[in-house]
């Protein structure tokens, strides 16, 4: 059995939380929650949105499992989709929805970007690799 790092730990628990939040916005285009604009609230309904955030939740899932079994692959596909999932929300932003509405997500994908970066952290998937 692989030795996990905190790091990767810590990176295994920000997906997690990651997916939650795309959760959540497939929740939203289903038209179960609403879209929040200050004080204002409504429901949309978007398949192709609910389709795509559905698509996330998934990718989330999986790289929580790989980081936590320490897969050398995992972190950089990480680093791949949270840069996409930075991409969904600024395409949100010019589709009209408020920068509160996408906080939570830009906050925990910056998290996810900046830990991934560090040197520590990039050195435990190196290692896994010639285990």
């Amino acid at each position: 059995m692989k030795k996990r790092p905190i790091g990767v730990t810590i990176l295994a628990v920000l997906a997690g939380i990651a997916a939650v939040l795309a959760a959540l916005r497939v929740l939203q285009y289903l038209s179960l929650l609403p879209f929040f604009f200050g004080p204002f609230s409504f429901h949309s309904f978007s398949l192709m949105g609910a389709i795509m955030w559905a698509l996330m939740v998934w990718v989330y899932i999986w790289l929580m499992k790989a980081l936590w079994e320490v897969q050398p692959e995992a972190w950089m596909f990480l680093v791949i989709i949270t840069i996409f999932d930075l991409i969904l929300v600024f395409v949100e932003a010019i589709g009209g929805n408020t920068l509160g509405n996408m906080m939570p997500q830009v906050v925990v994908n910056g998290i996810i970007l900046i830990y991934c970066m560090l040197p520590g952290v990039k050195n435990a998937f190196d290692a896994s690799r010639y285990q």
